[in-house]
C-alpha cells in the first residue's frame, strides 16, 4: 500500500525524515511553528507540509535566525494547507533581507577591527570600536581597559633620576 502525498507522518517519520529529535518537534508545535492532529489513539500525525517547515526551522537556526523571527514569519502562512511558492519566496525575501543587514553590520566590525588589531593603547582617537569618541584618552596614556582598576592613580608620577 503507497502512501498518498496527503497522507499524515507519524512522528517517528519525521523525526526520520528531518533528523530533529521528538522533544523538538514537540518544542516547535508548544511555539506554533508547526502543527499535528491527534488520532483517535492520542498519536500526533503531522501534515507532510509539516517537513518543509521544520527543514525551514533548521535553515534559519544555521543562520543564527530565532526561532522567535521563525515564529513571527511563519505566521504569516498557512498551517493547514500546503503554503504556495509565492507564500515561500516571502519569507525567503525578508530573511534575505535581515541577512544582508547583518552582512553589513559584520563587515563594517571587520573594518573597525582590522583598524585596531595590534595597536594596543585603546585610546586611541581612530579606535571606534573599543573607544569611542576617544573617551579613554582623557584618563592618559595606557590600556586603561586592563588592570586591577579602572580609575585613574592617585598621585601624580614621578620621574625616575638615573643616577651614573
Amino acid at each position: 500500500m503507497s502512501k498518498e502525498p496527503d497522507d499524515a507522518l507519524a512522528i517517528g517519520e519525521v523525526v526520520r525524515r528531518t533528523g530533529v529529535a521528538a522533544s523538538a518537534l514537540h518544542y516547535y508545535e508548544q511555539m506554533g511553528l508547526i502543527a499535528a492532529h491527534r488520532t483517535s489513539g492520542n498519536q500526533r500525525r503531522y501534515a507532510r507540509h509539516m517537513i518543509r517547515r521544520i527543514s525551514l526551522i533548521l535553515v534559519a537556526k544555521r543562520l543564527g535566525i530565532g526561532l522567535a523571527d521563525v515564529r513571527e514569519v511563519f505566521a504569516t502562512l498557512p498551517m493547514e494547507t500546503v503554503p504556495t511558492v509565492r507564500d515561500w519566496q516571502r519569507v525567503s525575501r525578508r530573511w534575505r533581507t535581515q541577512l544582508e543587514e547583518r552582512k553589513r553590520e559584520i563587515e563594517q566590525l571587520e573594518r573597525e577591527l582590522t583598524g585596531c588589531i595590534g595597536c594596543g593603547c585603546l585610546s586611541m582617537t581612530v579606535c571606534q570600536l573599543l573607544n569611542p569618541e576617544d573617551e579613554l584618552g582623557a584618563r592618559g596614556p595606557g590600556p586603561h581597559r586592563l588592570g586591577p582598576s579602572a580609575d585613574p592613580p592617585a598621585h601624580p608620577r614621578r620621574e625616575l633620576k638615573v643616577i651614573q
